[in-house]
């Protein structure tokens, strides 16, 4: 009967220990799946912001050759 009991204790240890390694690789693929998440999420975000000071640059741009322009005298 000795046997029987380190045997059921030695099962349920490996079980625990199972039970452990799974829930340790899921806390890991959660943290992966929210940094993949937040990658995608801030990716539009950061084309956007190119892109409006793009065009801000551009404006401006043209702002100052326009008013250079004017200031210039004609020949």
């Amino acid at each position: 009967m000795s046997n029987e009991t380190i045997d059921d204790l030695a099962g349920g240890i490996n079980a625990m220990a199972g039970s452990a390694g799974r829930i340790a690789t899921q806390q890991v693929e959660m943290v992966t799946l929210a940094i993949e998440s937040v990658a995608q999420l801030f990716t539009p975000i950061v084309k956007t912001a190119a892109d409006l000071v793009t065009g801000t640059i551009s404006g401006v741009n043209q702002v100052i050759e326009n008013a250079s322009s004017a200031i210039d005298p004609k020949k």
